[in-house]
């Protein structure tokens, strides 16, 4: 299993037929690591007050993060959009699990990144507040729609991971001015209270980047994209692409088998 300092995960919207909370429990068990940070949207309250789906996986990656917690290791959840009611507990420990409005890490390296959700930085969520609920409703619908193709994509044969939701904000130009405005702000944030970065979630883009000489790192979302960040022990964040990496391993066995027939 890697040794990685930190790992960074965000909007993994347990509670929600959308979670991908297998691949949560996959990637924790792959990567144990000192500092676990949960960046918001961990549990979407938003979804659960019109329905409540909640799978025994759920439950598993709640365990995990008990368990991770109770053996020795820092494991901080900080409250996004989603989960906001969870703000009014920042300061307190529940389960060993520290509840924090934000954080100001510091990687081996030396570096200072804010971890905060990123909600902050969206004008959208903060002064509309019911465009942003209609926007996760359609957003839901599309990824509820990717599942369908991912199996049809299955049934084919066909390589790769395909994501219709990212396809349809690379296509739309309000999406993407959206999360320009997004990385600009975090930016800007960071800038002014002279930090080197910010390690954030919110608009399901995972990303790490240099921005005028500050890092702008986003951890995606285990709704979609099913991606993370961790810190490796000299410092270098890197970006896991979980379901990228998982259906290369699902071709690299369908390879295996299919040349093991050819072989009789």
């Amino acid at each position: 299993m890697p040794t990685v300092k930190s790992v960074f995960l965000s909007d993994i919207h347990l509670g929600t037929p959308a979670c991908q909370a297998e691949r949560v429990v996959e990637f924790l068990r792959e990567y144990p690591a000192d500092n676990t940070f949960l960046i918001g949207d961990i549990v979407d309250f938003w979804a659960m007050n019109r329905s409540i789906c909640w799978r025994q996986s759920h439950n598993t990656v709640v365990q995990k993060l008990l368990r991770r917690a109770r053996h020795g290791g820092r494991v901080v959840l900080i409250p996004g959009n989603h989960d906001e009611a969870l703000r009014d507990y920042c300061g307190t420990v529940f389960g060993d699990i520290e509840v924090l409005e934000e954080v100001v890490h510091e990687t081996a390296d030396g570096k200072r990144h804010l971890l905060i959700h990123g909600d902050q930085f969206d004008q959208v969520t903060r002064h509309h507040r019911w465009v942003a609920v209609l926007g996760d409703r359609a957003y839901t619908v599309l990824v509820r729609l990717n599942v369908l193709l991912s199996w049809v994509r299955r049934r084919l044969n066909l390589p790769g991971y395909w994501s219709l939701a990212g396809y349809a904000k690379r296509k739309v130009k309000k999406a993407l001015d959206f999360i320009f405005d997004f990385e600009e702000s975090a930016i800007h944030h960071v800038r002014e209270r002279g930090l080197d970065g910010v390690i954030c979630g919110h608009i399901h883009w995972a990303a790490i980047r240099e921005v005028d000489g500050l890092s702008y790192v986003n951890c995606g979302d285990w709704v979609d994209s099913c991606t993370a960040i961790v810190e490796h022990p000299d410092g270098r964040l890197e970006l896991i692409a979980w379901g990228a990496r998982e259906a290369a391993t699902n071709r690299t066995v369908l390879e295996a088998a299919e040349a093991s027939e050819c072989a009789y």
